[in-house]
């Protein structure tokens, strides 16, 4: 049994898509778990970059199955758009889809709720995306929510629209002084998606575990990162979903016994997007070097991404909560000129050293890091392909993220294109 789940390690944009696009070489199956098209991974092949929403980046590896599992929330328009510009440039979505039955989708009145409450909390803004991912997910747990499945059942569709659109309505109309939505408009407009959509639906957690009693290689696919998780990450300032190792079995209908390793990619500093606590962000040149120098604009929004050093007091917190059995490390070529690196080893707010991640939201914005420091190497990593080859100061950057996490580091990303890599362990 070979299923391995990626997740972040970070607040996401930690560089899964390569990764997962890496390991797809030896998969036969890649799998998304959770969250919409609000995530953005980016591959570069032959000097061309493929930005994915919605669609596994295995996607882009021919004959290999890709799916879109019950707990990612699907926007069909989105989902449309991406499925035509992959076939535009050659790749083949249509014999290697499947869309989950029971996978929620957005509706138009999931985008304008999201982007009406984000508007009214004026200085407490989250730094949504304003795509209705909240939203739809805040109807799925309340039972309201419309599944893929409720397409193809047109009654039931129609009346599930106009029932909610009741509740709605009167909040857009009356709360946020916006305009409400037509039930027919809607019901006709996602009525012609579903015409398109229809050949990749499938009961896909069946296909899911007889692909796993088959033997066949598996990847997990997460959005986002674990300081995002609805559960374990920098609450409010977090997704919608269940982003850590487990949201992959609720999120493709898989038992825990399924998984047999679980890889954190790890940026080789930190990044978030977004409003929210964030200890080790640098400010001024130093934040916007690294900015510039790394490309950190998010693929989906291209929203600058805030910067700062690499942080350990969440790494273990990754740790823990996805029980990591190895460890990808990526853009380790943007430290390539810093005669300097700092780690932040703990967090300190007045005479109280906390080594572990809080769990109240107010002590990370009013913790400072402490910091040790390392040499930097002062040379080129990029495009090296093997261990011994880095610099020794780049080496032992490496083993301390080792000692300090108590996991091995399985793979090391040296550029941005597929072949720039160091690859320690085998995932399958």
């Amino acid at each position: 049994m070979s299923a391995v789940v990626i997740v972040g390690a970070q607040w996401g944009d930690e560089g899964k898509g390569k990764v997962v696009d890496v390991l797809t070489e030896k998969a036969d199956v890649v799998a998304r778990f959770q969250g919409g098209h609000n995530a953005g991974h980016t591959v570069v092949i032959n000097e061309q970059k493929f930005i994915l929403h919605l669609i596994p980046s295995g996607i882009l590896h021919k004959n290999k199955l890709c799916i879109i599992g019950n707990g990612v929330v699907i926007e069909p328009a989105a989902l449309i758009d991406e499925m035509k510009g992959l076939k535009q440039r050659g790749v083949d979505v249509r014999s290697n889809l499947l869309i989950s039955k029971n996978a929620h989708l957005i509706m138009p009145y999931h985008i304008a709720m999201d982007n009406a409450r984000e508007r009214v909390r004026g200085a407490g803004k989250i730094g949504t995306t304003g795509r209705g991912i909240g939203p739809t997910y805040v109807d799925k747990m309340a039972r309201t929510g419309i599944r893929v499945i409720d397409l193809y059942r047109p009654e039931v569709f129609r009346e599930k629209i106009e029932t909610n659109l009741g509740e709605i309505n009167y909040l857009l109309k009356n709360r946020f002084r916006t305009k409400g939505f037509r039930a027919a408009e809607i019901f006709a407009q996602y009525r012609a998606y579903a015409r398109k959509l229809a050949r990749y639906v499938a009961d896909t957690d069946i296909i899911v575990n007889e692909m796993i009693e088959k033997k066949k290689k598996i990847l997990f696919e997460g959005a986002q990162g674990t300081l995002l998780d609805v559960d374990h990450g920098t609450y409010p300032f977090v997704t919608s979903s269940s982003s850590v190792a487990g949201g992959a079995c609720t999120g493709l209908g898989v038992g825990p016994t399924r998984i047999s390793r679980v890889l954190g990619v790890v940026k080789a500093y930190t990044t978030r997007v977004g409003g929210g606590p964030f200890p080790t962000e640098m400010t001024g040149d130093i934040g916007e070097q690294f900015r510039q120098k790394g490309g950190e604009f998010g693929a989906t929004t291209g929203r600058p991404r805030r910067c700062g050093w690499l942080d350990f007091v969440g790494l273990r917190h990754a740790m823990r909560v996805n029980g990591l059995t190895g460890i990808a490390i990526t853009k380790l070529d943007i430290l390539d000129a810093l005669p300097t690196i700092r780690v932040c080893v703990a967090y300190r707010r007045g005479k109280t050293l906390y080594r572990d991640f809080p769990k109240e939201t107010s002590l990370l914005h009013t913790s400072v890091p402490v910091y040790e420091e390392m040499e930097g190497w002062n040379e080129s990593t990029v495009g090296i392909k093997r261990f011994e080859k880095l610099p020794k100061n780049a080496q032992k950057y490496i083993r301390r993220i080792e000692e300090t996490l108590g996991v091995k580091v399985d793979m090391i990303s040296t550029g941005q294109r597929r072949n720039e890599l160091i690859v320690l362990r085998n995932q399958f």
